[in-house]
């Protein structure tokens, strides 16, 4: 997987455009994510990339970094030795494409705020 592109609300993986916010894990792009509080990730609103037993979670903060990681989400990750990096989402998409093919990863990536 090659993120191609990010702008606010837009972007670009292996050449296919998405506008919505996104939940990532290898061999899936679920387009239609959203998580239980807005701006606050959670447990639930990862569980199904997790499932898919990653190394490492990429969270996308936003384009200004606005959305949160619940403390208990963190910890819970540190437990099961999934490295856990939160960023702004222009970040993340470095990481990303910085770590694939090296590592399983997921991803939820915020698009806009």
């Amino acid at each position: 997987m090659h993120i191609d592109r990010y702008e606010f609300g837009l972007i670009l993986i292996d050449g296919q455009t998405f506008r919505n916010d996104l939940l990532i894990w290898p061999g899936r792009i679920k387009s239609d994510w959203w998580r239980r509080e807005g701006h606050f990730l959670q447990l639930d609103d990862v569980t199904e990339a997790l499932a898919a037993d990653p190394q490492v979670l990429v969270v996308g903060m936003g384009d200004s970094g606005r959305m949160q990681v619940d403390p208990a989400l963190a910890a819970y990750l540190k437990a099961k030795g999934i490295d856990l990096k939160a960023h702004p989402t222009r970040e993340a998409c470095r990481i990303i494409n910085d770590l694939s093919g090296k590592l399983r990863l997921a991803a939820a990536l915020h698009l806009t705020c």
